[in-house]
């Protein structure tokens, strides 16, 4: 008894001794953030054998950085060779090298260095322009045709570049119009820069047209004549046409006769794609009307994938065809594209075509993998080479440094950076070292990297920890209560928070099954609880209740449909009402595809899927296939 009690003070011992430490590793963290070096040394010294003693030597090496000793670099790289701190430390010391112009060091260094960014790779290429090496030149051309703006590493080398000729006017002009399109007027101003002075945009009227886009084109409309004034007159319509295609529409129509034919068929492409994503009947006539003109302006992926979608919702499979063929190499092989050419072809009678693609993509743990499964006839089951990390396994990962300082991180409650810390740790692992590590992360309760983790093997796999089912038996007290389909709440549940409980969004929305304040406030009124508090929706069971009411709520007023739900739980019921054909039915797989929106077209593929998976996990018996469960989605 004695010998029990001595270590239990001991464990007490051990876990004070941890807080402390946990409490000196973010006030240093707070010291270097502020840049106070004398407070830093101060808690260096007591966390000597703390997980995250790299992080402090770096933060006392970064503050010293310009005027440390190469030999003092050189020994924290080679201690830490491998780790994540040490990238981080080669970058930072990148920089200062390559903006000094110390080449010898640099090119010594950069080859070593995992993360690049666009202001060492512009480092880079300021060294090797001068050899006139084709990749190099050609990379910096890709890295031009940027909207967004780039670090000023990059101006010496567009301005070689542009001198030798290798980015031409034309490709000024590209990138000014890039920049508009994104309505980046101030990436458009610094870009213009390069163009002769009476050559260029005039930024004058660029900022008054950004000021009152209507106002300007209509007392500029009879005075379109340069290119400078095209230029922002598309700025203009582009501008218009976010917000309501009619106007943009009948102001097109008033100046089209103004512009070039290239021109006419760039602005009818974005005319296009805008309607296609608002569901207008007449998006295909204006994408026909686009690349029917003399001199085409080539329309981008992102453009025609709303062309195909376009073609889906009307019924169009000759265009959904035609269109997926237009696309450049690498956006015909994402999964989307293959199964609708494969689809296409099928209704055009090549069953033999369509087969070549559906059977290598039944094999993917995707939303269309999924699909290409059920048109060949196949049932979705588990895969049966599955691999479980043996205990000893998992006890060795949970000792390996990164994972230590993951959890260290995750402790203190450091998300971002035991998310940087996992990232890094992981990359490079085996299939049976990600599941091991996915265990540890389980075993902590770190859910979303147990789940991202497993979701990461190749050809081992473990579909109990890629879907996990934790606080399985609360759930299922309020499931009985709604009569919810469990695998398909398990399913939204995992794409909203991955099981964090107290997760928070940048839109604000809390918990486990991501409450908005506002919906867990009207949700717990029609439940009857008293004294509610936002505070409460962290709480498990608080959130399990309302989030589980709201659901079913939604359902009920969407035709008991789960893929409406699913879009209104995401973008709010309105929105998954006005997405439904004006005339038509739609299968819910179109219906899906033509969300306008990226991030709920993502989701509701994902929480589908998921919800085919959970119920296989779960063991459910007989349950709905996937186009089962999409349904067909009634008219307006």
């Amino acid at each position: 008894m004695r010998n029990y009690l001595l270590g239990l003070i001991l464990l007490a011992k051990i876990g004070l001794l941890s807080a402390n430490q946990d409490s000196d590793f973010i006030a240093a963290r707070e010291a270097f953030q502020v840049g106070n070096a004398k407070l830093l040394d101060g808690y260096a010294n007591r966390l000597k054998r703390h997980a995250l003693w790299p992080y402090v030597e770096y933060y006392q090496l970064r503050m010293e950085l310009t005027t440390t000793n190469l030999e003092t670099i050189s020994n924290f790289l080679l201690r830490h060779e491998g780790s994540l701190i040490a990238d981080r430390l080669r970058s930072d010391w990148l920089k200062i090298l390559g903006k000094n112009r110390q080449w010898q060091f640099f090119e010594t260094e950069y080859p070593f260095l995992v993360n690049k960014d666009n202001e060492l790779m512009c480092y880079y290429y300021q060294r090797y322009l001068d050899t006139k090496d084709k990749i190099a030149v050609a990379d910096v051309r890709s890295l031009w045709f940027a909207p967004a703006s780039l670090p000023d590493s990059c101006t010496p080398v567009f301005q070689s570049l542009i001198y030798s000729g290798d980015i031409s006017r034309e490709d000024i002009w590209k990138r000014i119009r890039l920049a508009l399109e994104e309505g980046q007027t101030g990436v458009a101003t610094h870009v213009n820069r390069y163009l002769p002075v009476n050559e260029g945009l005039n930024t004058a009227d660029l900022n008054n047209a950004a000021k009152n886009p209507l106002r300007y084109l209509d007392a500029q409309k009879e005075k379109i004549k340069s290119r400078s004034d095209r230029e922002i007159a598309l700025f203009v319509l582009l501008r218009l046409l976010r917000n309501d295609t009619e106007q943009a529409f009948a102001q097109w129509s008033k100046v089209k006769n103004r512009f070039t034919p290239s021109d006419r068929s760039y602005f009818l492409g974005r005319l296009a794609y805008r309607a296609a994503m608002r569901h207008d009947s007449r998006a295909l006539n204006w994408f026909k009307e686009a690349q029917n003109t003399t001199q085409s302006y080539p329309l981008s992926d992102t453009v025609l994938t709303w062309q195909a979608r376009a073609a889906l919702r009307a019924g169009n499979w000759e265009e959904v065809l035609k269109t997926i063929d237009s696309m450049s190499p690498v956006e015909q092989q994402v999964d989307t594209w293959r199964y609708w050419k494969a689809r296409a072809l099928k209704i055009k009678g090549d069953s033999l075509g369509a087969n070549n693609i559906f059977i290598p993509l039944s094999e993917e743990h995707s939303f269309y993998g999924q699909l290409a499964k059920e048109e060949l006839g196949t049932i979705l089951s588990i895969a049966g080479n599955t691999y479980r990390a043996s205990n000893s396994e998992v006890i060795a990962m949970e000792k390996r440094p990164g994972v230590q300082r993951t959890l260290a991180f995750s402790r203190m409650n450091l998300r971002t950076e035991a998310l940087r810390e996992w990232s890094w740790t992981i990359r490079n692992f085996s299939d049976a070292e990600l599941l091991a590590a996915a265990e540890v992360a389980r075993r902590h309760g770190l859910y979303d990297r147990a789940i991202n983790t497993a979701n990461r093997t190749v050809s081992q796999h473990d579909f109990k920890l890629r879907f996990l089912s934790p606080h399985r038996e609360t759930l299922k007290k309020v499931l009985q209560q709604h009569e919810l389909d469990e695998a398909w709440v398990y399913g939204l549940i995992r794409q909203e928070s991955r099981f964090i409980a107290d997760i928070k969004s940048h839109a604000g929305a809390v918990g486990l099954m991501q409450l908005m304040p506002a919906t867990a406030e009207w949700v717990a009124k029609q439940l009857g609880i008293q004294n509610f508090r936002q505070q409460l929706v962290v709480d498990v069971n608080t959130n399990l209740r309302l989030g589980t009411y709201y659901l079913k709520h939604v359902l009920s007023t969407l035709d008991n449909q789960p893929l409406l739900a699913s879009a209104a739980y995401n973008a709010g019921p309105g929105r998954a009402k006005r997405w439904r054909d004006n005339v038509m039915p739609l299968e819910g797989a179109i219906y899906a595809e033509t969300i306008p929106f990226n991030e709920t077209r993502d989701y509701v593929k994902k929480v589908l899927k998921n919800s085919m998976y959970y119920a296989k996990v779960l063991d459910h018996g007989q349950t709905p296939t996937l186009k089962e469960r999409l349904g067909v989605i009634a008219a307006k």
